[in-house]
């Protein structure tokens, strides 16, 4: 039986090889990615995380049964009291200090990104709340998979806890629940309501993409160079 987030999964492709294929998500499984990027990465990441943790907020608010809505506030306690702990102590051993984390400034993707998926989040149903994270969660655990087969990256002294972070079980399990519930959300919609999730969807893709590319090349506003 084909569902939706088949249809969506086969949308995306070509972006998600693309963002797999990038020199930065590449860089972090074979351990060669320049460790100024990956810092940066971690700052934006963290401010991104910020806004992550407001979509699941958003996303108990607008659920429908409790069940719904008790899993999204369990994901909102995670992402604030562990997902972001576990930030700072990484960026702790990477010479990052909690203030100067705490002091990081959105870079131009960032804002954008994060302002997108609030932007659909709040003015939207719970169906394009999920169509807008589920890119994020989804792609990173196939991205964490894909890098774990590589020789020796699950135990890189840098990198090896994040890629063993992503391909864990714990976090596919949070892919999967996203995925169920965008199917059930889904059913019995129209053509025209499908597009318009599957146009959601593919926009965080491209910005996943754009992610790694921005923390790639360190990129903040051209006007401030």
């Amino acid at each position: 039986m084909v569902v939706f987030t088949d249809r969506l999964h086969e949308k995306a492709k070509p972006i998600w090889r693309q963002s797999h294929d990038h020199p930065f998500v590449q860089g972090i499984g074979h351990g060669t990615l320049d460790l100024e990027s990956f810092k940066f990465f971690m700052r934006q990441d963290y401010l991104y995380l910020i806004d992550y943790a407001r979509l699941f907020a958003l996303g108990s608010l607008k659920a429908t049964d409790l069940q719904t809505m008790s899993t999204f506030a369990k994901l909102l306690d995670s992402t604030l009291n562990v997902e972001m702990d576990l930030h700072r102590q990484y960026a702790e051993r990477l010479g990052i200090s909690a203030e100067e984390l705490e002091a990081t400034k959105a870079a131009p993707i960032t804002l954008a990104y994060s302002g997108y998926m609030l932007n659909i989040s709040q003015r939207g149903s719970l169906a394009e709340l999920v169509a807008a994270v589920l890119p994020c969660t989804w792609s990173y655990f196939e991205i964490g998979k894909e890098l774990s087969q590589i020789p020796g990256a699950t135990e890189h002294e840098v990198y090896g806890e994040w890629v063993s972070m992503y391909c864990s079980d714990e976090f596919g399990e949070l892919a999967d629940w996203l995925i169920t519930l965008m199917n059930q959300l889904t059913t019995g919609m129209s053509e025209t309501e499908l597009a318009n999730l599957e146009d959601i969807f593919l926009n965080t893709s491209r910005y996943e993409y754009m992610f790694w590319d921005m923390s790639y090349k360190q990129d903040m506003w051209p006007t401030d160079e």
